[in-house]
């Protein structure tokens, strides 16, 4: 039987995960950077204080970087630990990107957190890394800050290049060779990553359109698109593949266009959020039944400078992932727009008329996407959630999710629509199956021991993978 100290355990959990899904610390649309980091720093302190197993197990769901990194550092300072812990920081360490560890291990030097788990964590990471002489080159700073921290001495030309780098007159290692030759060759530049090319490139004074067109075959994935503008504009291109990225950062990428470019590339541009969304969904295409979808599109989906247009671009990738997933599928935009693909951040947020139209229809699921601030009229979509639920459909037969993008700093967590309709942090609209799947203990039809249940079932494939 649950107590209610199981009940506040769960509730307390939940609202961590949302948190650690959707906060980064950043400028959100209603509160400034300087809040939101004091309020996660409150939250992690608190979850660690009181649930410090749980908030390791808190790794193996799908939070974002900037909070694992925080989860990390946090276990990583409080001395003794079990033997899991280390294991769930290694494996998720693994699937972070490497500046984001780097920066990591930078701030555990700074706050002088060396004891032996730390350093051990960090020599098993370098030694992982399919090519350190690579890392060693584009992340010099960080490797070499790694190194130091946990006392490695790298033997033969690694360790030369990172401290005396100009001892030798030859590497026997190419991109290490290729980074001391580009010192005086600027042909030696193109051997080397984007990131350190770009600045031999203009120590060398080299036209930019000639640069990025050399340069293009060595980019990655990720620097294709986010050069593909200058590149455009420079009489050049990239060769991005959009439809082999994840689903935001297409749906990022088409917000970030002019109105008239995005119809001129409508059908580049609906194909590439269409395959993304095929790929996300996968087996499971098609087999969600009837769903319904009210996706924020008002004047507060725009974000922040630091994440522009960011919550109007996982709307835009829940609706085409909803798409994929649904056998019979219907959007309705706050601005009553019918073409995704010229949604932009514009007007006030009527969620209760929406949420009206969308109950119409009887779906299997309504999903929800907004930052949940019910403004046209304030108040009106917790009202028409709270009289469906409790008069028109109390045996649940539709269900409904709200999925959120935004941390409300003020209140420790994403903002609800209302107490009778599960709220979820979301990220990344690969993460939605997962999210609608997790809502059932938000609902309360699971516990505690379910809860814990399902973290050690998320976590088992880490623990094991070592």
């Amino acid at each position: 039987m649950e107590t209610y100290a199981d009940l506040i355990e769960c509730e307390d959990v939940l609202l961590f995960a949302n948190a650690a899904m959707t906060a980064t610390g950043q400028r959100e649309f209603h509160s400034d950077a300087g809040r939101q980091r004091l309020s996660l720093s409150f939250l992690h302190d608190y979850i660690h204080t009181n649930y410090p197993d749980l908030y390791a197990a808190t790794l193996a769901l799908d939070i974002n970087d900037h909070n694992a990194a925080l989860i990390i550092a946090g276990l990583l300072r409080r001395k003794g630990g079990v033997g899991h812990e280390a294991r769930l920081i290694a494996w998720r360490l693994g699937r972070m990107s490497p500046p984001r560890v780097y920066r990591l291990f930078r701030e555990l030097r700074r706050a002088g957190v060396n004891n032996r788990r730390t350093r051990a964590l960090v020599r098993d990471w370098l030694a992982a890394r399919p090519d350190l002489a690579f890392d060693a080159v584009k992340y010099r700073a960080g490797v070499k800050a790694a190194v130091r921290h946990a006392h490695l001495e790298l033997p033969g030309e690694l360790g030369d290049f990172l401290f005396t780098p100009f001892r030798r007159a030859h590497y026997d290692t190419p991109v290490l060779e290729a980074w001391r030759r580009a010192h005086y060759d600027k042909n030696a530049l193109y051997e080397l990553p984007y990131t350190v090319a770009e600045g031999f490139a203009a120590r060398h004074g080299i036209d930019r359109a000639a640069f990025l067109e050399a340069i293009a075959p060595r980019l990655t994935r990720l620097e294709r698109l986010r050069l593909s503008g200058a590149a455009e504009r420079a009489g050049t291109g990239t060769g991005a593949d959009l439809a082999a990225l994840p689903l935001v950062r297409v749906a990022s990428y088409v917000l970030s266009l002019a109105a008239d470019v995005r119809e001129r590339r409508r059908d580049e541009l609906v194909a590439a959020l269409r395959a993304s969304a095929a790929r996300a969904a996968g087996s499971r295409a098609g087999t969600w039944g009837k769903v319904a979808a009210v996706l924020d599109d008002s004047f507060s989906s725009f974000g922040s400078p630091e994440k522009r247009r960011r919550p109007l671009a996982v709307a835009l990738a829940c609706h085409h992932l909803l798409e994929a997933l649904a056998g019979d599928y219907r959007a309705l935009w706050l601005s009553g727009r019918a073409d995704p693909l010229k949604v932009r951040p514009s007007g006030p947020t009527p969620l209760g008329r929406r949420v009206i139209d969308a109950l119409e229809q009887r779906p299997d699921l309504l999903v929800i996407v907004s930052d949940g601030w019910d403004n046209a009229p304030p108040g009106l979509a917790s009202e028409v959630l709270r009289v469906w639920r409790r008069k028109l459909d109390p045996a649940g037969e539709v269900g409904i999710v709200h999925l959120n993008p935004v941390y409300d700093a003020e209140h420790f967590e994403v903002r609800r629509l209302s107490r009778v309709v599960p709220t979820a942090g979301i990220r990344d609209a690969e993460d939605l199956p997962a999210l609608v799947e997790l809502a059932r203990f938000a609902e309360g039809r699971s516990g505690a021991a379910e809860l814990r249940a399902y973290l050690a079932e998320r976590a088992a494939p880490a623990l094991e993978a070592r």
